[in-house]
């Protein structure tokens, strides 16, 4: 292992709430055994040191594979990610694609595409990374992803039941980076961050962990299901390879946490109980992870 971990004594976890959004519901009691976490998010600099020593290509540096796009036209596409892009001014919020596009080049090396890169972010959380990166990186470290119970257990801070990981005054703009302003065009910053925010540059929870609200979304290990309703909104593009016609559904995995890009008047999901479907090949400006293990 290549960082000090927390540990969580685990014991019985209620998970969800009744109060937001339907996916969240209904409140389940789960028993959750002793484990360790990672006191924040995988930085820059960390995933750069992974892969310098295993020479590893994160998915979205691999070129299209056109099995995954069936009837896509992916002549001259090239590999790529999702960015997120600011309006001009409002528009409708239903539609995620007004202000997230498909940038060719974008990796978690650039995260906004070609002509960006990582100076000044190495304490930043790494984005642009698939599910399947973040697996590499947690076993190429000794450990592993949390599943979405240990995760919403860490989140809590010891806090049971409790709306925010805090409490219950809703965030302003000091308690974690999230969205400040009017979505998706107009960001003051929490503490002056847009975007991401180096980690452990907002206060921790009740058990000394960083940005377990905001920052980033964070990959779990849990497998998304139909057993809780479909989400209400779309927090996270839900398949970023969707923007270029990927064809059928792919496997889905729980992120949870929310982001720099959580606005209340879209989806208040700066929550431990919130949610949110992705696929596992999707690698967004906004999503991160954590590692885990046991303890």
């Amino acid at each position: 292992m290549n960082r000090d971990l927390t540990r969580i004594e685990g014991g019985t976890v209620r998970m969800g709430s009744e109060r937001f959004y339907p996916e969240e519901r209904p409140v389940v009691e789960v028993r959750v055994a002793p484990f360790l976490i990672a006191p924040h998010p995988v930085t820059n600099r960390e995933f750069a040191a992974f892969a310098a020593a295993t020479g590893y290509v994160t998915t979205a540096e691999r070129p299209l594979d056109p099995a995954d796009f069936p009837g896509a036209d992916l002549e001259g596409l090239e590999p790529g990610s999702l960015v997120f892009t600011p309006t001009p001014g409002p528009v409708d919020l239903r539609d995620w694609r007004q202000w997230w596009r498909w940038q060719p080049g974008a990796s978690w090396r650039r995260p906004k595409g070609p002509g960006s890169g990582l100076d000044g972010l190495d304490d930043h959380p790494v984005v642009q990374v698939s599910f399947a990166d973040a697996a590499a990186y947690a076993a190429w470290a000794g450990g592993r992803l949390p599943t979405e119970a240990e995760w919403e257990a860490a989140a809590r801070g010891g806090l049971d039941g409790a709306t925010y990981a805090w409490g219950e005054e809703p965030n302003d703009g000091t308690r974690a980076n999230t969205w400040q302003g009017a979505f998706p065009y107009r960001n003051t910053g929490a503490r002056g961050w847009k975007g991401t925010s180096p980690v452990g540059a907002f206060p921790p929870n009740g058990y000394g962990l960083f940005d377990m609200t905001g920052n980033t979304w964070e990959w779990t290990s849990s497998r998304w299901t139909d057993r809780r309703a479909a989400p209400s909104c779309q927090c996270s593009p839900g398949a970023s390879r969707d923007a270029v016609g990927a064809g059928e559904a792919r496997p889905r995995r729980v992120l949870k946490g929310g982001s720099h890009l959580c606005a209340p008047e879209y989806c208040l999901r700066y929550r431990p109980a919130a949610r949110s479907p992705e696929t596992e090949d999707s690698a967004t400006t906004h999503l991160g992870f954590r590692i885990a293990a046991d303890a």
